[in-house]
């Protein structure tokens, strides 16, 4: 994975202020290091009343948890003493103090439960937000589906984190550091004795917790690996079994929990291991000096309020630092999962506006310009995508572009709409180079209907409203009927409202093109990029679908890779691609007559599909 970058620099944009202040190599050694869990104060220093009512009723709850022994104390010093006399009152003492405990840390859950939840429904849109400013790069050698991971179960950890984990430590802290300022006025040497004990507890916990910090973001790593191929697997569900795949993949899935719970194993064991020790070292601490508070007693020098006060008092600490063992080792869990979230958070966009962009001038023309572009995909640097490629198209125009398979077509798309920036030469969009202007005023001039459409599993409306949100019912009406999507839409049963599946499977890949068209008809962009996705249909689906894109085309600037000889007949220009250049360009009569790279791809395609017409 490489999802790690410099922060965002900018002090006015909130992602950036949230970001790690690292490099990409320091925040990958610091990945499972508790200051990672500066970013969850980040987001939680949003919301200072509850933590301030959280902080409130935390202490409250520790005050009343140590004045219980205080409470026992005057009940057996001076109940006790007075004949019982007066026993009564210390016994509603008590009683107070367990209802303010009761109050108090009911009113704790509340706000840190509640801030547990809002800090990771604000992690979650933050690096929601922060991803879809990322370009296509990022996606191409970071899998979606680490990234989703990393939405679901690490920010689940950040939840346990705030809404328990670091409550319970600061309320054991509290009352560890209070119940030993108690026990000092009790009984000074017996408390000295059992702070003796203290550095033996605290060498297991930095030994042993070092080797569980590695554990645990190893077990957060193998989770991951176990949600990717789950959302692989049922995204792809309809070829694992077309091909027979099924115990493959259920074998591939069970190596993935296999290892993630090998791991957890060995987390927990390691956990396991360094609370047992912890636990014999604190309660053997404290069996000796109750042994050296007894014989106190027995010679006059405390009384047996204060040993009693003392004992639970000492066992209230001894508890306290006790959970502290458990609860740093999910601090080290959460810090290994914050500094996972933070890493998205840290990347930044490669494509993006300049600091004073260029306005695209009105009206739109969709003149676009190509001049001497070369460019490699950052995944392929070895290969030239576009060789000095130079290209103008006029308002208006239709331009078809034609070529073998890897010839540079879908790259222009791609460049167009500037998802890539060229390693060099200019593009231009009515007359504005494209590094110069916003890359949303770019795309707000562009309408894209791709080879394979995209559906978003949401009702039929929502799909249609992706290519103008605010277009109202009539509008999303008029769209259809003219991308021939109206009879089969009024036909689902909800109509618009209806939900089209994941993908899009309720509907057929006719329909599915024609609801692109029909989005593409509602964004009316003056520039039309077309990967015409005809030939897969069916001849009556492909009929529909090449009289709705002719509608879609008129009045517009067309960019269209061509697979039909229909279309490329109608351009006003054919562009021949190879190997990232221009080799050929015309019309189909005078590209026919060179007997060129166009005359063998029109013999090899066009007349094939005529001839089988």
């Amino acid at each position: 994975m490489n999802l790690a970058s410099p922060p965002v620099e900018s002090s006015n944009d909130p992602i950036g202020e949230l970001a790690p202040d690292s490099s990409k190599e320091s925040a990958k050694d610091s990945q499972s290091t508790l200051g990672n869990l500066s970013l969850i104060g980040r987001f939680a220093a949003r919301y200072p009343g509850h933590i301030a009512m959280a902080a409130l009723a935390l202490l409250a709850a520790a005050a009343a948890t140590l004045a219980i022994p205080s409470g026992f104390k005057l009940v057996i010093d001076r109940g006790f003493a007075a004949n019982g006399g007066d026993i009564a009152r210390y016994f509603r003492y008590l009683m107070m103090v367990v209802i303010i405990l009761a109050l108090a840390t009911a009113t704790r859950f509340y706000y840190v439960s509640w801030l547990g939840e809002r800090v990771v429904a604000d992690i979650r849109a933050a690096v929601h937000r922060n991803l879809l400013t990322l370009a296509p790069r990022f996606f191409e050698e970071n899998r979606p589906s680490e990234i989703a991971s990393r939405l679901t179960s690490d920010t689940t950890v950040i939840e346990q984190i705030v809404g328990t984990t670091i409550s319970v430590a600061l309320r054991n802290l509290v009352m560890g550091i209070g119940g030993v300022g108690y026990l000092f006025t009790l009984a000074p040497k017996l408390t000295g004795m059992l702070l003796l004990g203290i550095p033996f507890i605290i060498i297991p916990i930095v030994t042993l917790g070092r080797r569980v910090r590695a554990l645990s973001r190893t077990s957060q790593d193998r989770i991951a690996d176990v949600g990717s191929i789950i959302s692989e697997t049922l995204g792809a569900m309809k070829i694992v079994q077309a091909f027979g795949q099924e115990e493959r993949e259920s074998a591939r899935f069970g190596e993935a929990v296999d290892s993630a719970f090998l791991t957890a194993r060995r987390r927990i064991r390691l956990r396991a291991i360094m609370t047992a020790v912890i636990i014999s070292l604190v309660f053997g601490a404290i069996t000796g000096v109750m042994w050296e508070g007894a014989l106190d007693v027995a010679a006059g020098r405390i009384s047996g309020g204060s040993i009693a006060a003392f004992v639970m008092t000492g066992g209230l600490v001894a508890g306290a630092f006790g959970a502290l063992t458990e609860v740093y080792g999910d601090l080290l869990r959460g810090a290994g999962a914050a500094g996972r979230i933070a890493e998205l958070l840290a990347e930044i966009p490669e494509i993006k506006a300049p600091a004073n962009p260029r306005p695209l001038p009105l009206p739109a023309e969709g003149r676009l310009v190509f001049d001497h572009v070369d460019f490699r995909y950052p995944t392929r640097p070895e290969v030239k995508a576009l060789d000095d490629f130079s290209l103008a198209v006029q308002p208006g125009e239709l331009v078809a572009i034609v070529g073998p398979s890897g010839a540079g077509k879908s790259t222009l798309f791609q460049l167009a709409q500037r998802f890539y920036d060229p390693n060099a030469g200019t593009m231009s969009l009515d007359g504005v180079p494209l590094r110069d202007a916003d890359p949303g005023a770019i795309r707000n001039r562009i309408a894209m209907v791709p080879q394979e459409t995209v559906i978003f599993g949401a009702s039929a409306r929502d799909n249609l409203r992706y290519g103008r949100w605010t277009a109202t019912d009539e509008e999303l009406w008029i769209a259809a009927e003219a991308a021939n999507a109206a009879t089969f839409l009024r036909a689902l049963p909800q109509g618009l409202d209806t939900f089209m599946g994941e993908g899009g499977a309720r509907l057929s890949g006719g329909q599915r093109q024609r609801l692109a068209i029909a989005r593409a008809l509602l964004r009316d962009a003056p520039l039309l990029l077309l990967d015409e996705a005809t030939s897969a249909l069916d001849a009556e689906s492909e009929q529909l679908v090449q009289r709705a894109l002719e509608r879609l085309m008129q009045d517009r600037t067309t960019i269209v890779i061509a697979h039909r000889l229909a279309t490329v007949r109608a351009a006003d220009r054919i562009i021949v691609m190879d190997h990232g250049r221009i080799v050929e360009q015309g019309d189909h009569d005078t590209l026919v007559a060179k007997d060129g790279l166009y005359a063998r791809l029109a013999r090899l395609q066009f007349e094939g599909v005529s001839a089988g017409a």
